[in-house]
């Protein structure tokens, strides 16, 4: 079984994950909020070290602290539908909450991301750390969003796509229900019931409960 552990982190409290096979070795980051060294302390609890992060989508707080962990040996995946949002993540947070928020990127040193990114398309699967993760273009939320599958462990990493009795908002630049809702119907609804969700925000829940109970998915049944 994999190891796979989490941190709330941030100013919109973003779940980072770390997945690996177990301690003492190659870790893959998923999702990476302006919190660098909360992503660090993460990975030194179990002694890994990373060799890519899976980003799901370019908010952010999804991707506003990739300049922290991507480099010469780590790769950084991304959609390139979301790569001109993710490269300005202070002017996002501006227009989310006004000027003079922008200093949440002082700490970091710079409000532009300058990581380069490897493209995301959907239906690949990335061999990463010992792992294989299976990529799921689900726009709506953002237009490049992707979720990522571990198949071998029924984990679905949703990201802002579906959430514990929710799903992610389609209010912000790019988003639209209709597509996040028919990405739902195509990717996430054919999994099978067991499969665990580990949300981009707020508790892990399972496909089986959001049928049941997440009143978005039930207008799809």
């Amino acid at each position: 079984m994999a190891l796979i552990d989490s941190a709330s982190l941030w100013l919109f409290q973003t779940n980072a994950y770390v997945v690996a096979q177990g301690r003492g070795g190659a870790a893959v980051v998923i999702d990476a909020p302006p919190d660098p060294s909360g992503v660090a302390h993460l990975l030194a609890r179990h002694d890994l070290t990373p060799v890519a992060a899976l980003v799901s989508h370019g908010h952010v707080d999804h991707v506003g602290g990739i300049d922290g962990i991507a480099g010469p040996t780590v790769t950084a995946y991304l959609h390139p539908n979301d790569l001109s949002m993710a490269r300005h993540p202070a002017e996002q947070l501006r227009a989310l909450l006004g000027p003079g928020v922008g200093g949440q990127f002082d700490a970091l040193g710079s409000e532009v991301v300058t990581s380069p990114f490897t493209d995301l398309v959907g239906g690949e699967r990335l061999h990463l750390a010992d792992l294989e993760f299976e990529v799921l273009f689900t726009p709506g939320h953002s237009p490049g969003h992707c979720c990522f599958l571990l198949s071998d462990e029924g984990v679905l990493f949703s990201g802002d796509q579906l959430f514990q009795g929710s799903i992610g908002r389609t209010d912000l630049p790019g988003g639209d229900y209709a597509t996040l809702m028919a990405s739902m119907r195509r990717s996430i609804l054919p999994l099978p019931d067991e499969t665990r969700v580990l949300p981009g925000h707020g508790p892990s829940t399972t496909l089986s409960a959001e049928r049941r109970y997440n009143p978005f998915l039930q207008e799809l049944l």
